[in-house]
């Protein structure tokens, strides 16, 4: 029988992408005591970059949340992974840290990164509500339009 957590993904319909790798000298997560803190995540499918451009000019708002909330499947596929497979040992979403490749007169950061923040509450409840970082830059890796990392508590 799977868990609380996995139970409410497959109800949802949403399927966790395979971890990706770093893309540089880094780790794509560390566990410290009972945080994990995961390095940003682009909007990646199949390791390829979707919704690349700029809010506020080339990408709609609509698309920038999309992007977010790709971002924040790839964070619990990084989470699932540091937790060896086991999602039932988050206790909580700490923090998201939002980059969003903006324009410099856009100012709908938070909503846009309200795409992952969203589905961190779908996903793990009430234990999905966090505090966060919205803001712009002039570019992200990749082109991509958003890039989150996050910390988060486990058992």
């Amino acid at each position: 029988m799977s868990g609380t957590i996995e139970a409410r993904l497959t109800e949802k319909g949403i399927t966790l992408p395979n971890a990706a790798a770093p893309a540089g000298n880094y780790v794509p997560y560390v566990v410290s005591g009972t945080l994990v803190f995961i390095s940003g995540q682009l909007p990646l499918v199949d390791g390829k970059p979707e919704f690349n451009g700029r809010l506020g000019e080339s990408v709609s708002l609509e698309d920038g949340q999309r992007a977010a909330r790709l971002c924040g499947l790839n964070l619990i596929a990084q989470l699932k992974a540091a937790c060896g497979g086991d999602l039932e040992r988050v206790t909580r979403v700490v923090r998201l840290g939002g980059f969003v490749n903006s324009a410099a007169d856009f100012t709908d950061q938070p909503k846009v990164i309200n795409g992952a923040s969203d589905l961190m509450v779908e996903v793990f409840g009430e234990a999905g509500k966090h505090a966060r970082a919205a803001v712009g830059a002039p570019t992200l890796p990749l082109g991509v339009s958003v890039e989150i990392e996050g910390t988060f508590e486990i058992k």
